[in-house]
């Protein structure tokens, strides 16, 4: 009786398709998922190729990381309409947070799969042809893609909480601003400040989002144990106490002092160049 009312109460937390369960068809989306954020990273060169004089200019490791800035930011949107969607709406997700899934969580787990498939190839192939390796953004890397891809294959884990962790990504439309702004050399200008200062505020909102994760999770403790399986959750908590504590406050710290000393950290705190009404007024004086 007790292993009827378990499997009932498996059941009625899922209000999504048959397919979902289908391999070929989970395969299929997290290939359209890596294929489309490819594709935003070539449209992004060939536009730019086109369309940017401060593109054109850069050595070729800083256009690849121009177009990865645009595919993050695009990845970004996603995300946040996804995380708020979680956070807001009376979905099965947030009626049943531990085990609740939906058709629109399973898009979104699978697609963010197939972009973390992308970020892994991009960065790694990026590493190998520059003879560069940031450890921290690889770590970072590392544990989205190997989250992600756990939740398809223990797909009896409720998509809660996956889709909380990517509104984590709700910073990364105004990262890719500043920072092409910043090339561009229009850091001077009061649109990249007030471009800085709402991401150092979504920085923020980051921090507090992994609090309440943690709040979360120790809140349902139980719940958690007893359905998500034990590779998930060796994945997902040291995953938390990583972004809780070190890559989010050094984040955040970077980009508060970028705001009062506008430098390119990315690539060894570079001095930007300056264009605009500024530029003139020192070509005057």
């Amino acid at each position: 009786m007790k292993s009827l009312r378990t499997t009932s109460a498996f059941l009625s937390a899922r209000a999504h398709s048959a397919e979902y369960f289908s391999l070929e068809y989970r395969l299929q989306l997290i290939a359209a998922g890596f294929g489309f954020y490819t594709a935003v990273f070539l449209l992004s060169h060939f536009l730019s190729v086109g369309l940017s004089r401060t593109y054109n200019s850069l050595p070729a490791k800083e256009k690849v990381f121009w177009n990865l800035a645009a595919t993050r930011g695009a990845f970004g949107l996603q995300s946040t309409v996804a995380g708020l969607r979680a956070l807001t709406e009376d979905s099965m997700l947030f009626r049943d947070r531990v085990s609740g899934q939906e058709d629109w969580s399973w898009f979104h787990v699978l697609t963010a799969t197939g972009f973390f498939v992308f970020e892994n190839v991009a960065l790694h192939t990026s590493s190998v042809a520059f003879w560069s390796f940031d450890l921290p953004l690889a770590t970072h890397h590392f544990f989205a893609l190997a989250g992600y891809a756990g939740a398809v294959v223990w797909d009896s884990t409720g998509h809660f909480l996956p889709m909380v962790t990517l509104l984590m990504e709700m910073s990364t439309p105004f990262t890719c601003i500043s920072w092409m702004l910043l090339k561009a050399g229009y850091a001077h200008t009061f649109f990249w400040k007030a471009n800085q200062w709402v991401m150092i505020h979504m920085f923020h909102c980051r921090m507090v989002l992994s609090y309440y994760m943690w709040f979360f999770s120790c809140t349902h403790w139980r719940e958690i144990n007893a359905h998500v399986s034990l590779p998930q959750r060796l994945l997902f908590f040291p995953g938390l106490v990583l972004l809780t504590f070190v890559l989010n406050p050094i984040w955040t710290h970077k980009k508060t002092m970028q705001l009062l000393n506008p430098v390119d950290w990315n690539f060894g705190n570079k001095q930007v160049p300056v264009n605009g009404p500024k530029k003139d007024k020192l070509h005057s004086n």
